[in-house]
């Protein structure tokens, strides 16, 4: 098999959750590599996300390493298996790899939680209001970057798994273009919030008991809790945290944002008000 050159988000994570497996297993790369019937650069090579795995290998490492959840290995087998292009990868090449990453996750996820404070999410976004986002961009992109980008994004919301927003009532203030764009965006989160798998929950600014549990976060559920993935915005792209504490942590928070929120009805009235004002 040849070996990649950039390993996707989720070729990574199969490779992290094997090597987890083997460290569990108190096993050596070259251990279990004897165990395999390979060399050492074999398994590293697997670790790291640059060479495939077949199923069946798979189960017999898991096998190997002693892991009796079997629910977990069919899991891992079903992401070794998987070998669909999706309609990202059209942007290779043209976008950068975690608007990739990222599409692919939403792609793969039972369900989505997201917790923005200073922009509407991306999946919840009009078109002019993605657009006025990725126009403020420093430096700024080029016309055809900029249109890749809208594309992109619009794309990414024919999505129908359950998805729910927590936004704070400053994202949904401030005027990332005109009067006109943030009053249309309000209108479309209304529209969304109708449909029976998107719930939007607003945090207004006078609501007590916020302070500690503020934390942006996109928050996707795998086939199982322990593949998990929370995405945070960096400086230089997205990052992607799996590891159990981390998630752990983060499902918490989660949880303190959702109990301070408004609930879905309550919610939707504090739209048509904050539309009703612009």
């Amino acid at each position: 098999m040849a070996l990649r050159s950039e390993p996707t988000a989720r070729q990574l994570r199969l490779a992290v959750e094997l090597r987890r497996l083997r460290e569990a297993a108190g096993l050596t790369a070259r251990e279990a590599a004897g165990l395999l019937g390979v060399t050492a650069p074999v398994i590293s090579q697997i670790e790291s996300g640059i060479a495939g795995v077949s199923e069946k290998r798979l189960r017999r490492l898991a096998s190997h390493y002693d892991c009796t959840d079997a629910e977990f290995v069919e899991a891992l087998a079903a992401m070794a298996a998987e070998r669909t292009r999706g309609w990202w990868e059209e942007y290779r090449g043209l976008l950068p790899t975690a608007f990739l990453d990222l599409a692919e996750l939403e792609h793969h996820a039972g369900f989505l939680r997201e917790v923005a404070l200073l922009f509407v999410p991306g999946l919840l976004q009009t078109e002019e209001y993605a657009r006025a986002v990725f126009s403020a961009r420093v430096p700024a992109l080029t016309a055809e970057e900029l249109e890749l980008r809208i594309q992109h994004r619009m794309r990414r919301q024919q999505t129908a798994f359950p998805y729910e927003a927590v936004i704070h009532e400053a994202a949904l203030r401030i005027r990332v273009s005109d009067r006109a764009a943030s009053k249309a965006q309000l209108a479309r989160l209304l529209e969304l919030s109708d449909m029976d798998h998107i719930t939007v929950r607003v945090i207004p600014f006078d609501l007590d008991g916020f302070a500690s549990a503020s934390s942006a976060m996109t928050y996707a559920g795998g086939p199982l809790p322990r593949l998990d993935t929370v995405v945070r915005d960096a400086p230089h792209g997205s990052v992607f945290v799996d590891s159990e504490a981390q998630l752990a942590a983060y499902r918490t928070r989660f949880r303190k944002v959702e109990a301070v929120s408004l609930g879905p009805d309550r919610s939707r009235d504090f739209l048509h008000v904050l539309a009703k004002e612009l």
